[in-house]
This record gives C-alpha cells, structure tokens and sequence, in this order.
C-alpha cells in the first residue's frame, strides 16, 4: 500500500506552476503507478487560466471547489463543482476560471488504449 497526503513534504516539493495559470501537486506519479501517469491536485486563482494545450495522454479533471469555463477542442462549457471532465489524449484543452473563487481540481492522467 501507498499513502501519500498532498501536504508530505515530497509532494510538496512537485509544486509547479501548470500550463502557466494553476499551482499543481503531484500526489502520484508514474514512479508508483503501474496504468496511470499521475494524480495532481491544481489551484487555479480567480481570474487565471490554464492555457490551451495537448496532452498524449487521456485525463479527467475533477472540479473540488470553484467553476470556470473549460474548453476542449472546438467545445466550451461552464463547468461547476462536483464536475468531471474527460479530455481526450491529443485535444487541445484549456480551463479558465472565471469566479471570484478559488478553483480546485483533481487531475487524473492515463494513457490511452
């Protein structure tokens, strides 16, 4: 069994800044993960972006708090707390947060089939 809390002070020491706009933690890696890339946790202040870009692998973005405005390919749509947004590996995805809020998500990465 793996524990890790995403305020041990390994993870702490994964946080960067993603796509220019969220502060992100990996929780868990590839290091440990034998299907999976990687569990992150990201904040994205009020007003920040994640820009637009490409992944090679699939994700869900699991919104904790907050909302915002989520793009992916050619679709935008508001996306609220309790939401889970598939992205497809190879789609152009961005995420704006568009609140006075907080915005916090859980990312789950995994290659695809």
């Amino acid at each position: 069994m793996i524990v890790r809390n995403m305020n041990d002070p390994e993870v702490l020491e994964t946080t960067y800044i993603a796509h220019r706009g969220a502060v992100a933690r990996m929780i868990m890696t590839s290091q440990f993960l034998k299907s999976m890339e990687f569990l992150a946790y990201a904040m994205l202040p009020a007003g920040n972006a994640i820009e637009e870009h490409i992944d090679e692998v699939e994700e869900i973005y699991f919104v904790l708090n907050g909302g915002g405005l989520m793009k992916v390919g050619d679709e935008e749509r508001a996306v609220k707390e309790g939401d889970a947004i598939w992205l497809p590996a190879g789609k152009p995805h961005a995420l704006k947060n568009n609140t006075a809020d907080m915005m916090v998500i859980l990312v789950v990465a995994a290659y695809p089939d």
